[in-house]
């Protein structure tokens, strides 16, 4: 049995040369264009974990969470004391979110450890409370009114 024949060749479409411009006509010419496909763009969508257990089977996470937990010991954020029968033990939980840039990509993976501070009671768990947290932004503005209006600075 003979093998079937071989399909024609397929013509090759030719692209004709771009006529001369006349030096009257205006220096634009229009032309079509065909645009090539465009390739899809594959996202994949990041999910941010709703429990330690499903953080932690993903490397970026532990890794986010490795970061904070060491930031948290660098700056000795707590200090560990004896416990007694008088203490209320606070349990802890670890917050996630994708941070993302002003065009929709992936910045960063950030978690938090935080407190789980409504088991808390005035008097036993803290005495008072503070936090030490000022803009950049705001100590220049306060500077700046202080300086214009001719105020001391201590």
């Amino acid at each position: 049995m003979e093998p079937p024949p071989s399909p024609p060749p397929v013509p090759v479409p030719t692209v004709a040369p771009t006529p001369p411009q006349p030096a009257s006509m205006h220096s634009m010419w229009l032309r079509s264009h065909v645009r090539p496909p465009q390739a899809l763009n594959a996202t994949v969508v990041i999910t941010e974990p709703t429990s330690f257990s499903q953080a932690n089977k993903v490397m970026e996470w532990r890794k986010a969470m490795a970061e904070e937990f060491n930031a948290l010991l660098r700056i000795d954020t707590w200090s560990l004391v004896p416990r007694t029968t008088q203490m209320n033990l606070i349990g802890n939980k670890w917050v996630y979110r994708i941070k993302q840039k002003a065009d929709g990509s992936l910045e960063r993976y950030k978690t938090r450890l935080v407190a789980k501070g409504f088991h808390q009671q005035h008097g036993l768990d803290y005495g008072e409370t503070f936090s030490p947290v000022v803009k950049p932004t705001t100590i220049r503005c306060v500077l700046s009114i202080a300086v214009s209006n001719g105020w001391p600075i201590r």
